[in-house]
C-alpha cells in the first residue's frame, strides 16, 4: 500500500474489528493482526496502541482520574506505614517497661 494517513489508519482498525466480529471473535484488534508497515503507520498517526484504539472509537477513553487515584493510594499507604511504626514503637516501649 502507498502512503498512509490518519483517516486510513483509523479505517484499518475499524475494518479489522468488523472482520473479527464477522468471524465470531469478540476482541479488539491486536498489533499482530496487522503488517509491520500498518502498525508503524497506525502508531505514527494515533500514538500508542491503546490510544489508537480509542481514536478509532473501538475502546472507551481511559480514566483521567488515574493521577488523583494514585495520589490517594500513596496517602493511604503512608498512613498505614505510620500507624504500623507507631504500633511497633508502643510494643517496644511496653517490652522495655515490663
Amino acid at each position: 500500500m502507498g502512503k498512509y494517513t490518519k483517516e486510513m489508519s483509523i479505517q484499518l482498525l475499524i475494518e479489522k474489528k468488523n472482520s473479527l466480529s464477522e468471524s465470531g471473535e469478540d476482541r479488539l484488534p491486536k498489533r499482530s493482526d496487522f503488517s509491520d508497515e500498518e502498525v508503524c503507520a497506525i502508531k505514527a498517526f494515533l500514538g500508542p496502541w491503546p490510544r489508537a484504539l480509542e481514536a478509532a472509537g473501538l475502546k472507551s477513553p481511559r480514566n483521567d482520574d488515574r493521577k488523583q487515584m494514585n495520589i490517594e493510594k500513596r496517602i493511604r499507604s503512608k498512613r498505614r506505614r505510620t500507624e504500623a511504626k507507631k504500633a511497633q514503637a508502643q510494643a517496644e516501649k511496653k517490652i522495655k517497661g515490663e
